[in-house]
């Protein structure tokens, strides 16, 4: 598809400031990898170190090997504080995504070396464009709350900072798959070239992962790659790096409904089903999301003395896609077409068809910081400017018994998307003594974002696709404050932060002038302590998470009747986290984590509409639970190691939760509880081959039949004159007890 380049754009700030690493998190998972130091990989300037008055969790590179066997990056952080995950397919291959403290993916920002990944527009990271990317992932840090400044998405739950691999002193090669239930399968090319002339370095990675998916036909065929380029000396590291996928998966999106799962199974998936002529189900073969997505990153990491750190970067994303859908009984007129008079001459408005939703991206900028570290003093000064263009059109690929001309894949939506950001922030920590450390953290975003062109919604007031015209600026101050004291074992800490985040794409595009979207302003209050000994570890965290004009869901409709997200004054989430782990003996160890919370919305009222369209009607609920925010989840972990060969039972509590805001039971998630094992075995120096590992993992052991997703509607009829409510919810269905089995060769 065509495109036009926007230039890669350098500019002043963005990047740096780590003291010489220290295991950070509450809970640590021991990895040596962890230990990042300038002369290994360029540091970013969103990592917390255990002097950062942040709640985080490291989660390093031994870590994502032993639990990485094709399934999504989110399944290899299940385990970590306040986290839930769930799969369009049931299986961890495909559509995937997690939600932190109850927030979800489009309010959690993402990065990989210090580069924004969510979408500038939807503000979401869709991890399937980008499969086995654990496979060259050096580590992960979660923060969570509003987490330190940050390039990209405002973050109102969480923060995930990744780093890539760092070049290899040494040669190697790694052939690595997997295979499993429902025909899951990954396998993984990994080679690299060691330091050249002691300067230079080569790295790169292949990688297919594929599935059939637990809900039917809920396939996955995806590819991904990761090469590296890197120069380095004694002050002066560049690395030029490129990674991407492409996934072609068919959709599982829709869920289904209890009384359809008892009609036609617990694995039914009503994606693409239609009647045939013959008046028989049937299933549109072609119903799958296609998409291409590139990660092109050039990183200069340089030092300026004993104390200045320089890092710089040019990132450009691109990405073109679509999406094939079969729609039953769509009003034609929606889709620039006529009605016409069918055999029996009647006059035919509606009619099945195909459809194409397209979608490209171009996402380019520059960010800068310099950091310095002399003292007492620990700061860093940053800035970045990124610049997204989006286009969106809709093709008609088919009409059933369609009487009149069809331009061949006749567009009939189109609209761009256009944004701006820039981002300048000092940050820096003052020791005060030498166990009590000050931190300050001064952030200000401008964000200029216009949508021009037709809407994919129909407008029923003018007889054509909504008129989109939308040019909004902001501009954020966001301010982050702490203490932090650490003395031996003991860590203690306690911050105010302040984020702030705009509203998403369809905040805009699903709205209307009466429900104009605003900005949405989070106070993140935190406390936490943790003693840190060699046997013992116990952390706990305190958090009150204030919002303001967030943005939920009320049931109410534009007036093209979408379902919308409405600014309430106030909500809040507060909780306790709670982590724990003891380390025996060498070849045993016992991680646990719980979180208490409590998420409210105060005085919530729902909106319920007549057949879900007209005559609106309020219902006051008074403080309700926020949507998708369990009051309970416990993650606990028991861990062997002896002699080459190593064992994990890892179990999950997830608590009862809602899927809208108005507390109704039809709308309920059950709690679940679900326990996994893997067991694997190492073989090193066998003929040649340096090592040799096998894994066998058994998912959901207990064989608990759970949902971790869903959604869920409402409307009325009048009957005898009486308002009658009724709701419905659809669910996504988890695999049962299954089993992958891995192997990994390296040389």
């Amino acid at each position: 598809m065509n495109r036009t380049i926007l230039p890669a754009l350098l500019l002043l700030a963005a990047g740096a400031v780590n003291l010489p690493a220290v295991a950070g998190s509450p809970v640590s998972d021991g990895s040596d990898s962890l230990n990042l130091v300038l002369d290994q990989v360029e540091i970013v300037a969103n990592r917390a170190t255990a002097r950062t008055p942040v709640a985080f969790t490291n989660v390093g590179k031994r870590e994502l090997l032993r639990n990485n066997d094709g399934r999504d990056m989110t399944y290899l952080l299940q385990m970590t504080p306040s986290v839930t995950t769930t799969s369009d397919a049931g299986a961890a291959v495909g559509y995937t995504s997690m939600r932190i403290r109850g927030t979800d993916g489009s309010r959690i920002n993402v990065s990989a070396n210090g580069v924004p990944i969510n979408n500038p527009e939807s503000h979401n990271v869709y991890w399937v464009n980008m499969p086995d990317l654990a496979s060259s992932v050096g580590d992960v840090q979660i923060q969570r709350g509003a987490g330190t400044s940050a390039n990209g998405a405002g973050a109102f739950g969480a923060s995930v900072n990744m780093v890539t691999d760092a070049p290899s002193e040494d040669p190697y090669a790694e052939l690595s798959g997997a295979y499993g239930a429902y025909a899951t399968n990954r396998q993984t090319l990994r080679v690299g070239s060691g330091l050249l002339g002691e300067r230079w370095s080569f790295d790169a990675r292949l990688s297919h992962v594929g599935s059939a998916g637990y809900i039917e036909r809920a396939s996955s065929e995806l590819w991904s790659y990761f090469g590296q380029a890197a120069y380095s000396s004694y002050d002066t590291n560049l690395r030029l790096l490129a990674f991407g996928g492409k996934e072609r998966t068919y959709m599982a999106w829709d869920y289904a409904s209890k009384e359809q799962m008892e009609e036609f199974g617990r694995r039914y998936n009503p994606c693409g089903e239609y009647t045939a002529d013959d008046g028989e189900r049937a299933y549109y073969p072609d119903q799958y999301d296609n998409y291409i997505q590139h990660h092109l990153q050039l990183l200069l990491n340089r030092r300026l003395g004993d104390s200045f750190r320089l890092n710089a970067t040019l990132h450009l994303t691109c990405d073109d896609g679509y999406y094939d859908q079969y729609k039953t009984r769509r009003t034609l007129e929606e889709y620039g077409l006529s009605p016409y008079t069918g055999a029996d001459g009647e006059t035919v408005t509606k009619s099945d068809l195909i459809r194409l939703k397209n979608n490209e991206n171009l996402f380019g900028g520059g960010q800068v910081t310099l950091n310095y570290l002399h003292g007492r003093w620990n700061a860093v000064g940053g800035a970045a400017f990124t610049a997204f263009r989006g286009h969106h059109f809709g093709q008609v690929k088919w009409v059933r018994n369609y009487v009149g001309p069809i331009d061949p894949l006749q567009r009939y939506y189109d609209n761009y998307g256009r944004k701006q950001d820039a981002n300048f922030y000092v940050r820096a920590n003052y020791q005060i003594d030498r166990s009590l450390s000050a931190y300050a953290d001064l952030q200000y975003r401008h964000i200029h974002y216009t949508i021009r062109g037709a809407s994919d919604n129909w407008d029923w007031n003018t007889g054509a696709p909504a008129a989109l015209d939308v040019d909004r600026r902001w501009n954020f101050f966001n301010p982050k404050l702490g203490l932090n004291y650490t003395r031996g074992s003991h860590r203690a800490f306690a911050s105010w932060a302040v984020a702030q985040k705009e509203p998403t794409r369809d905040n805009f595009t699903d709205g209307d002038p009466a429900h104009r979207p605003e900005s949405e302003r989070l106070n993140d209050f935190e406390a936490g302590y943790t003693f840190n000994h060699r046997v013992f570890t116990l952390g706990v965290n305190l958090y009150y998470m204030l919002y303001r004009d967030q943005l939920v869901a009320t049931g109410e409709l534009s007036d093209t009747g979408n379902p919308i997200s409405v600014n309430v004054p106030d909500s809040y989430r507060a909780g306790i986290e709670l982590q724990a782990a003891l380390r025996p003996c060498r070849w045993f160890d016992w991680a646990f984590n719980m979180t208490l919370s409590r998420n409210r919305i105060k005085d919530f009222t729902e909106y319920i509409y007549e057949d879900e369209w007209t005559n609106p009607i309020t219902i006051d609920r008074g403080d309700t639970p926020i949507a998708f925010s369990p009051d309970l989840i416990f993650s606990n972990s028991f861990n062997f190691s002896f002699l080459g060969a190593d064992a994990s039972l890892q179990s999950r509590y997830v608590g009862e939760q809602y899927m809208n805001n108005a507390r109704s039971e039809e709308a309920r998630l059950d709690s679940y509880f679900v326990t996994d094992l893997h067991l694997g075995y190492t073989f090193r120096h066998l003929h040649g081959i340096r090592e040799l590992r096998i894994g066998l993992s058994v998912y959901n052991l207990f064989n608990e039949k759970y949902f971790s997703n869903g959604y869920a509607g409402a409307g009325y009829s009048v009957v005898d004159g009486e308002k009658v409510i009724y709701r419905y919810a659809g669910y996504a269905a988890q695999a049962p007890t299954h089993v992958m089995a891995t192997a990994t060769l390296r040389f």
